[in-house]
């Protein structure tokens, strides 16, 4: 559980640690089946993916249906992201007990030294794939940094990027009280398409509003958290109004933000991205 919140009850954790379980005993079974000739087993192999597969959905539903009770909502490719996640950790606890019950069978007459040699490869296992599932983060693709929230007339900015329309005077005089602005730069090309997703843009606000609280109730909204992109620099402008007003915890939060695999973009990996890179400007 960490502040995402999900899953944060016994029922959640029963379920996982019990199909983490039954994924390690298929990994575990895999390598004395096949060397007994019972090839099988690789049948039973692609079965267990397939019923992984339907965890992702599993997950993916749940998370849908909790949208609702949500004030700042995840969005579909945070949950998407998420429920990927669910499935890999089956494959995980797969891969490292197949892993390790090779390992034991290269060491069948010295149990002990085959025992620990196993233990430390399943570690190292773990700790690699885990490293790569870890992904990347916003701070690797922009500079975060606070920005000053101004009103001209209605019209609510955060910096130089103009979020939303606010009418009554109360409400802006409180998010002017309350709220706290942040610009996020991109550092490159692919990070600038990266974050002009709007998906990625409502995965921040979540997180935001998860890890520094939100001041809004479900009528309130003015009082919503704004992710809005300037065409022309290809910046993101932000305003939250959290329940305590901390602009390092902020920005720090911003940073750490995981950046969705499924918005990723790349156009200088294409030969038209790249000569629009080169061509000089603010990308060049």
């Amino acid at each position: 559980m960490d502040y995402r919140q999900y899953p944060s009850y016994p029922q959640g954790y029963l379920t996982h640690l019990f199909l983490g379980f039954i994924a390690a005993a298929i990994g575990a079974v895999a390598f004395p089946a096949l060397l007994s000739r019972h090839y099988e087993a690789v049948t039973f192999l692609v079965l267990a993916a397939t019923q992984f597969r339907d965890i992702r959905t599993l997950e993916r539903d749940s998370l849908l249906a909790l949208e609702e009770t949500e004030l700042v909502p995840r969005g579909a490719a945070y949950i998407e992201g998420i429920a990927k996640v669910f499935e890999a950790r089956n494959y995980v606890a797969m891969f490292t007990a197949l892993w390790t019950g090779g390992v034991l069978l290269l060491f069948p007459g010295r149990l002990r030294w085959g025992f620990l040699l196993a233990l430390a490869g399943a570690g190292a296992l773990v700790l690699l794939l885990e490293r790569l599932m870890s992904g990347r983060r916003v701070g690797d693709y922009a500079t975060v940094r606070k920005a000053p929230l101004h009103f001209a007339g209605p019209f609510l900015y955060a910096g130089e990027v103009q979020l939303m329309n606010v009418g009554r005077p109360e409400a802006r005089q409180a998010i002017l009280d309350y709220g706290l602005g942040a610009i996020i730069t991109p550092v490159d090309l692919n990070a600038r398409a990266t974050l002009a997703s709007p998906g990625q843009r409502q995965a921040i606000l979540h997180d935001l509003s998860a890890i520094l609280g939100i001041r809004r109730d479900v009528d309130e909204a003015e009082f919503t958290p704004m992710a809005r992109l300037n065409h022309e620099t290809g910046e993101v402008g932000l305003v939250i109004l959290p329940v305590k007003r901390d602009e390092a915890a902020l920005v720090e939060a911003i940073a750490r933000v995981p950046v969705i695999e499924s918005v990723k973009r790349k156009p200088t990996a294409a030969a038209a991205g790249r000569r629009a890179s080169d061509a000089g400007g603010e990308w060049g």
